[in-house]
């Protein structure tokens, strides 16, 4: 039998879910911008990186990563996020964040070609970020320490 694993404190838990809340609305800045840019300029490479979307989905991208990094960090476990970690996606979602978050010489830095031209790659990242959104309010409603209820928060 699988001994159960300890959950983080909760503080640490509330320190993830706030980078994921950032990611996360990111992501919907993405789909409002790129709802309203549809058919407003042709895309070319130089002006694909410039568009709001794509500035958009970028910093999301980004965010989701380090949501990526927190929840290995706290030694989290959820079996629909883990499937989703284990494929080669995550290292692309590492490289692209590597080239929003630091400069890169190259304009058409493979570290973003990679991921934007990558097989399956945009319905995994909404399976992620909907798998880690689905975690955080399963988890918070439990609030089993009583924490939020301590700092005068109320649960999910």
């Amino acid at each position: 039998m699988e001994e159960a694993k300890e959950l983080p404190p909760l503080p640490s838990l509330l320190a993830l879910h706030r980078y994921y809340i950032w990611a996360n609305r990111h992501r919907e800045y993405f789909f409002r911008a790129a709802l309203k840019d549809q058919g407003d300029r042709p895309m070319t490479a130089l002006t694909v990186f410039a568009d709001d979307a794509m500035m958009f989905m970028s910093y999301w991208y980004a965010g989701l990563y380090v949501v990526v990094e927190g929840w290995g960090e706290l030694r989290l476990n959820d079996p629909k996020v883990d499937e989703l970690l284990e494929s080669p996606h995550v290292d692309l979602l590492r490289r692209y964040r590597n080239g929003v978050c630091h400069y890169q010489r190259e304009y058409a830095d493979p570290r973003f070609l990679d991921m934007i031209s990558a097989q399956g790659v945009v319905p995994w990242v909404q399976d992620l970020n909907q798998a880690f959104g689905s975690y955080f309010m399963q988890r918070l409603k439990e609030d089993p320490d009583g924490w939020l209820a301590k700092m005068g928060h109320p649960t999910c």
